[in-house]
């Protein structure tokens, strides 16, 4: 039995779900900006997530809730209504419960990841490359948002088949390849091109690198001249990978990043305002805690 609440409320469900960081990050927002509202945390599990839902649908206090691994793809059929963006990935990351009791889908992934790319992305090229590792639930969103922004996509992963797979459902257009994730993890001579006018990615959207994970195995000698390396890895936040690109000199960017972006479009659409973005290193400091 589900408590009733006498405010609105909003949460994230997952199965585990004590690791999630989408508590401190709302209640961070809440709080600055003193909004009678709350947030919290449940664990769903998949054989759960339909009682789950039929009960909150019951609740006019509760405005909805983040999706996080393994119900992003099975909560799907169990809504009402799914926003484009969320189809085009084929997860959902967010509900949102309107006021006529309707469960909408959305996903705040692609855009979020692409946040802090925002200026890189504005930037005009003559070519885009991303290689991207991983091929589980965040790599959608991520080949997604690249996709759309013209770039020729290599997807790492352990099973090339389910890489390719992906490249065929979401960037159906273009040439894209996959590569063994042992490809890249020994030393290479290639000689790059000139990279001036081009724009080189590197994404970690897998779990290497996570505590208590192997590092992720990829040799500098891989990563093209001027690259911008991105691990999405959020504990820790200073990854093996971040830590050696910027020893090499190359920019990177951290997985807070992502998660403060996705969840910055979630706080908005479910309490109506703006979160105040302008605390963001007051946030980090939270969540690095």
């Amino acid at each position: 039995m589900m408590e009733k609440s006498t405010e609105p409320f909003a949460e994230v469900i997952g199965d585990p779900i004590a690791q999630s960081k989408s508590p401190l990050i709302h209640g961070f927002w809440l709080k600055r900006l003193g909004l009678a509202a709350r947030y919290g945390a449940r664990r769903v599990t998949i054989d759960s997530l339909s009682e789950y839902l039929a009960a909150r649908r019951q609740d006019h206090h509760w405005l909805g809730c983040n999706v996080t691994m393994p119900l992003k793809q099975s909560i799907l059929p169990l809504l009402d209504e799914i926003e484009p963006i969320a189809r085009q990935i084929g997860a959902v990351n967010t509900v949102l419960h309107t006021s006529d009791g309707r469960l909408l889908g959305t996903n705040t992934d692609a855009a979020g990841f692409s946040e802090p790319l925002q200026r890189n992305l504005e930037e005009r090229h003559l070519f885009r490359m991303a290689r991207i590792f991983g091929s589980g639930g965040a790599a959608r969103a991520i080949i997604n948002a690249l996709y759309q922004h013209w770039f020729t996509l290599v997807v790492a992963a352990r099973n090339q088949s389910k890489a390719r797979a992906l490249l065929d459902e979401l960037a159906p257009e273009g040439e894209h390849y996959t590569a063994p994730l042992g490809h890249f993890a020994k030393p290479t001579d290639f000689p790059f091109d000139d990279r001036d006018g081009c724009l080189d990615l590197v994404i970690n959207a897998s779990p290497l690198g996570m505590r208590g994970a192997p590092p992720l195995g990829l040799d500098l000698t891989h990563v093209p001249p001027g690259s911008v390396i991105y691990d999405i890895v959020t504990d820790p936040v200073e990854t093996p990978l971040l830590i050696a690109a910027r020893e090499a000199g190359l920019a990177t960017i951290d997985g807070l990043s992502m998660l403060i972006g996705q969840a910055a479009i979630a706080f908005e659409r479910f309490y109506g305002a703006p979160p105040p973005r302008e605390h963001d290193a007051a946030l980090r400091e939270l969540l690095t805690e």
